[in-house]
Protein backbone atom coordinates (compact mmCIF):
# COMPACT_ATOMS: atom_id res chain seq x y z
CA UNK A 1 0.00 0.00 0.00
CA UNK A 2 1.40 3.76 -0.34
CA UNK A 3 1.57 6.10 2.25
CA UNK A 4 0.19 8.67 0.75
CA UNK A 5 -3.10 9.16 2.48
CA UNK A 6 -6.29 9.09 -0.29
CA UNK A 7 -8.31 12.15 -0.75
CA UNK A 8 -11.70 12.53 -2.75
CA UNK A 9 -9.95 12.30 -6.30
CA UNK A 10 -7.99 9.09 -5.64
CA UNK A 11 -9.60 6.40 -7.72
CA UNK A 12 -10.48 3.46 -5.96
CA UNK A 13 -11.56 -0.19 -7.38
CA UNK A 14 -12.30 -3.57 -6.15
CA UNK A 15 -9.36 -5.26 -5.68
CA UNK A 16 -9.87 -8.71 -6.32
CA UNK A 17 -6.08 -9.96 -5.01
CA UNK A 18 -7.87 -8.95 -1.43
CA UNK A 19 -10.66 -11.47 -1.83
CA UNK A 20 -7.79 -14.28 -2.68
CA UNK A 21 -5.16 -12.87 -0.15
CA UNK A 22 -8.39 -13.16 2.83
CA UNK A 23 -9.87 -16.54 1.83
CA UNK A 24 -13.09 -14.58 0.75
CA UNK A 25 -15.31 -17.05 -2.07
CA UNK A 26 -16.05 -13.85 -3.82
CA UNK A 27 -17.89 -16.66 -6.56
CA UNK A 28 -20.48 -17.76 -4.05
CA UNK A 29 -20.71 -13.66 -2.91
CA UNK A 30 -21.25 -12.44 -6.57
CA UNK A 31 -23.97 -15.32 -6.99
CA UNK A 32 -25.25 -14.02 -3.99
CA UNK A 33 -26.12 -10.61 -5.67
CA UNK A 34 -27.52 -12.28 -8.79
CA UNK A 35 -31.23 -11.55 -9.87
CA UNK A 36 -34.04 -14.03 -8.79
CA UNK A 37 -34.08 -14.75 -12.27
CA UNK A 38 -30.33 -15.32 -13.15
CA UNK A 39 -30.42 -16.94 -9.79
CA UNK A 40 -33.00 -19.81 -10.88
CA UNK A 41 -30.60 -20.22 -14.51
CA UNK A 42 -27.64 -21.12 -12.68
CA UNK A 43 -28.79 -23.04 -9.65
CA UNK A 44 -27.49 -25.97 -10.87
CA UNK A 45 -24.65 -24.70 -12.48
CA UNK A 46 -20.88 -25.62 -10.80
CA UNK A 47 -18.59 -22.63 -9.64
CA UNK A 48 -16.70 -21.09 -12.27
CA UNK A 49 -19.12 -22.21 -15.35
CA UNK A 50 -18.07 -20.49 -18.69
CA UNK A 51 -19.64 -19.29 -21.32
CA UNK A 52 -18.28 -17.60 -24.86
CA UNK A 53 -18.74 -14.15 -24.69
CA UNK A 54 -18.32 -12.37 -27.52
CA UNK A 55 -16.23 -8.77 -26.94
CA UNK A 56 -18.38 -5.98 -28.77
CA UNK A 57 -15.53 -4.08 -29.94
CA UNK A 58 -13.36 -6.96 -30.99
CA UNK A 59 -15.92 -9.61 -31.99
CA UNK A 60 -13.19 -11.67 -30.12
CA UNK A 61 -14.72 -14.83 -28.40
CA UNK A 62 -13.67 -15.44 -24.58
CA UNK A 63 -14.52 -17.84 -22.32
CA UNK A 64 -16.28 -15.87 -19.58
CA UNK A 65 -17.16 -16.64 -15.75
CA UNK A 66 -21.16 -17.38 -16.37
CA UNK A 67 -22.63 -15.53 -12.86
CA UNK A 68 -19.84 -12.75 -13.60
CA UNK A 69 -21.33 -12.68 -16.72
CA UNK A 70 -24.89 -12.69 -15.80
CA UNK A 71 -24.09 -10.36 -12.97
CA UNK A 72 -22.39 -7.51 -14.82
CA UNK A 73 -24.96 -7.81 -17.95
CA UNK A 74 -28.06 -7.23 -16.35
CA UNK A 75 -28.64 -7.95 -12.72
CA UNK A 76 -25.95 -4.91 -11.66
CA UNK A 77 -28.22 -2.83 -14.36
CA UNK A 78 -31.73 -3.24 -12.36
CA UNK A 79 -32.75 -0.20 -11.13
CA UNK A 80 -32.84 -1.96 -7.29
CA UNK A 81 -29.77 -3.43 -8.02
CA UNK A 82 -28.29 -0.11 -6.08
CA UNK A 83 -31.12 2.24 -3.99
CA UNK A 84 -31.15 5.05 -1.74
CA UNK A 85 -31.58 2.39 1.35
CA UNK A 86 -28.40 -0.21 0.14
CA UNK A 87 -25.81 0.25 2.99
CA UNK A 88 -22.68 2.78 1.51
CA UNK A 89 -20.12 -0.16 1.39
CA UNK A 90 -22.79 -2.39 -0.30
CA UNK A 91 -23.73 0.37 -3.11
CA UNK A 92 -19.90 0.77 -3.92
CA UNK A 93 -19.08 -1.96 -4.17
CA UNK A 94 -22.27 -2.80 -6.28
CA UNK A 95 -21.52 0.45 -8.18
CA UNK A 96 -18.13 -1.04 -9.21
CA UNK A 97 -19.92 -4.51 -10.09
CA UNK A 98 -21.85 -2.26 -12.56
CA UNK A 99 -19.57 -0.38 -14.19
CA UNK A 100 -17.21 -3.03 -14.89
CA UNK A 101 -14.60 -2.39 -12.10
CA UNK A 102 -13.80 0.85 -14.08
CA UNK A 103 -12.05 3.42 -10.91
CA UNK A 104 -13.72 5.75 -9.28
CA UNK A 105 -13.12 8.38 -6.96
CA UNK A 106 -14.76 9.56 -3.47
CA UNK A 107 -16.32 12.41 -5.94
CA UNK A 108 -17.28 10.45 -8.52
CA UNK A 109 -19.00 8.08 -6.23
CA UNK A 110 -20.96 10.52 -4.31
CA UNK A 111 -22.01 12.16 -7.55
CA UNK A 112 -23.50 8.55 -8.75
CA UNK A 113 -24.48 7.48 -5.79
CA UNK A 114 -26.39 11.15 -4.41
CA UNK A 115 -24.09 10.69 -1.09
CA UNK A 116 -21.54 12.85 0.73
CA UNK A 117 -17.80 11.72 -1.02
CA UNK A 118 -15.99 12.78 2.38
CA UNK A 119 -18.35 10.26 3.82
CA UNK A 120 -17.41 7.45 1.03
CA UNK A 121 -13.81 8.27 1.71
CA UNK A 122 -13.80 8.33 5.16
CA UNK A 123 -15.61 4.65 4.78
CA UNK A 124 -13.05 3.11 2.17
CA UNK A 125 -10.04 5.06 2.66
CA UNK A 126 -9.47 4.22 6.40
CA UNK A 127 -7.10 1.02 8.03
CA UNK A 128 -10.16 -1.61 7.28
CA UNK A 129 -10.72 -2.63 3.78
CA UNK A 130 -14.34 -3.52 3.52
CA UNK A 131 -15.25 -5.79 -0.40
CA UNK A 132 -11.86 -5.38 -1.66
CA UNK A 133 -12.74 -1.59 -2.06
CA UNK A 134 -9.20 0.09 -2.29
CA UNK A 135 -7.03 3.38 -3.72
CA UNK A 136 -5.81 1.78 -7.53
CA UNK A 137 -1.69 0.94 -6.69
CA UNK A 138 -0.89 0.91 -10.23
CA UNK A 139 -3.25 -0.77 -13.22
CA UNK A 140 -6.29 -1.05 -12.13
CA UNK A 141 -7.69 -4.88 -11.72
CA UNK A 142 -10.57 -5.24 -13.46
CA UNK A 143 -13.07 -8.09 -12.75
CA UNK A 144 -10.84 -11.79 -13.31
CA UNK A 145 -11.58 -13.28 -16.95
CA UNK A 146 -11.13 -16.88 -16.99
CA UNK A 147 -9.00 -17.57 -19.85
Amino acid sequence: MSLLKPNAKTPFHIDFEWWQQNERDWHVFLRSLLCAEHQEAFADIEEGGLIDWIDPETAEVKPVDGVQHALMSHCALLPEFVSPRTAIVEAIFRTFLANGNVPMSAEELGRRLGRSADVILKTIAGPRVYRGLRPIQSEPANLPVVE
